[in-house]
């Protein structure tokens, strides 16, 4: 994800100022060269990197921290609130009726973040449209229409007419009962008057209510002049950086977003169309700070359980508080915990899970543990109804029927029983529970995102 690098280094540097009450210029000069290095790294635009770092100075050393606010503490709040002021507010993409076009290079992922844009708009009760324009990408019809129909929104594309425009003005019309409707149009290898010219009529057809440039996070430096062109031949209001899922370094979509004073409007984080998050600075840097993101992990476990029980009419998550907790109930917990994203990223949510402890786990160790539940969920395919209503009587020959039965060790059988133990007598601990007291357990995982740091929830944590 986008300065990765920069939050495990500088987590580390300000641990180093643990237990200090006043902090030194030599310390705040490790601080500024720790996030200039990083974000020089990660391809930010020179001219940004020494614009944060004299204002992460200048307030540390010049500016007096609130009685009883240790060094690490006081300078941790300045990045913060310098990094949220470095990415800038979210777009303004207000629930209502609304043209929206999408503008990049070819290959940005304008197809794929047209689709998931209508999912994410689908999901907050609007109904999407997409418009497929790009006539010049062989196969760009058939990606799109296969999108769309993933995303479960309406489609328009004609891969039968040439002229862009012609199909843009006949999509507006034939979707004219969407309330947003979102216009995808051709990229190239590289910026030409071509592009331009078509682009601008197309713009002139639609009359769009928000031009949004997608950039892809593996793009340099050259997305500072690209951003450049596109601002002036159509104006940007806002930008949708794609492919964080990978090893992008990201810092070119920042330098995009500058060039244009605009904002950044949606983060593209997978390969599927449900693999997008709307931009919030404040939970993002908390993120990267390593102080979790209640706000935004509340949302995909919400999200996850009712496509969960939209799945499965039978299941409600509410009986496994008042009943026996079975090993089915396990298995649409896991199938909703996959339909929350990798589980690095869930856990990067989770306020004292995420950040500092992630950089401490052994590298595979995200991946043994996927590798683990899809066992598991394996070894249950292997049970049967009884089984898996009532784990308890799975004895010694049960186990070794199953493990046959899924090809799994007796182990991992024996481990399944155990995981499903351990959930059952968490959940008994919830059993009686009025709603007061879990709003006490709630705000007590938001104060335990890291000394000092308060809960993060999305909201500015030094407030």
């Amino acid at each position: 994800m986008v300065l990765d690098n920069l939050g495990s280094s500088l987590r580390s540097t300000l641990n180093d100022l643990r237990g200090k009450s006043r902090i030194s210029e030599e310390d705040v000069d490790k601080v500024v060269k720790e996030i200039q290095r990083s974000l020089i790294q990660a391809d930010v635009d020179i001219a940004l990197v020494r614009e944060l770092s004299d204002s992460i100075k200048s307030r540390a050393l010049g500016e007096e921290p609130p009685a009883g606010t240790s060094a690490r503490d006081w300078v941790l709040r300045i990045v913060y609130e310098e990094l949220v002021a470095l990415l800038g507010e979210s777009t303004d993409l207000p629930l209502e009726q609304q043209t929206i076009l999408l503008a990049g290079l070819y290959g940005s992922g304008k197809t794929t973040t047209a689709a998931k844009m209508a999912w994410w708009f689908s999901k907050k009760g609007l109904r999407p449209a997409v418009i497929q324009t790009d006539t010049d990408r062989p196969g760009a019809y058939d990606q799109a229409k296969q999108m769309a129909e993933n995303a479960e929104v309406e489609f328009y594309g004609d891969p039968d007419e040439n002229d862009p425009v012609t199909i843009a003005r006949e999509g507006l019309e034939a979707t004219e009962g969407a309330d947003v409707r979102i216009v995808d149009t051709a990229g190239r290898d590289g910026l030409n008057e071509e592009l331009i010219e078509q682009i601008e009529r197309i713009e002139q057809e639609v009359g769009p209510d928000r031009n949004l440039l997608v950039i892809d996070a593996a793009m340099g430096q050259s997305a500072k002049d690209q951003a450049r062109e596109f601002e002036d031949s159509i104006g940007i209001d806002g930008v949708a950086i794609t492919k964080l899922d990978g090893t992008a370094k990201g810092g070119g979509a920042l330098a995009a977003v500058n060039e244009t004073n605009s904002t950044i409007a949606f983060l593209g984080t997978g390969e599927t169309v449900k693999d997008i998050e709307r931009f919030e600075p404040s939970s993002f840097v908390s993120r990267l700070l390593g102080m979790g993101d209640i706000k935004q992990l509340a949302e995909r476990v919400e999200r996850a359980m009712v496509e969960t029980q939209e799945e499965d009419e039978d299941w409600d998550p509410e009986d496994m508080l008042e009943g026996n907790f079975t090993l089915n109930d396990m298995k649409k917990q896991m199938e909703a915990m996959n339909r929350m994203g990798p589980l690095s990223q869930v856990m990067d949510m989770i306020p004292g899970l995420g950040g500092g402890l992630m950089d401490q786990l052994p590298d595979d160790a995200m991946d043994l543990t996927e590798e683990r539940m899809r066992d598991f969920d394996v070894i249950m395919d292997s049970m049967t109804d009884e089984e898996l209503e009532n784990p308890r009587i799975v004895g010694a020959s049960r186990t070794k029927r199953i493990a046959r039965g899924s090809g799994k060790p007796e182990e991992r059988v024996r481990e399944l029983l155990q995981q499903h133990k351990m959930m059952d007598r968490t959940l008994n601990q919830f059993q009686g529970m009025g709603e007061g007291d879990m709003e006490r357990m709630m705000q007590q995982m938001q104060q335990q995102g890291g000394p000092g740091m308060g809960g993060p929830g999305g909201q500015n944590p030094f407030n």
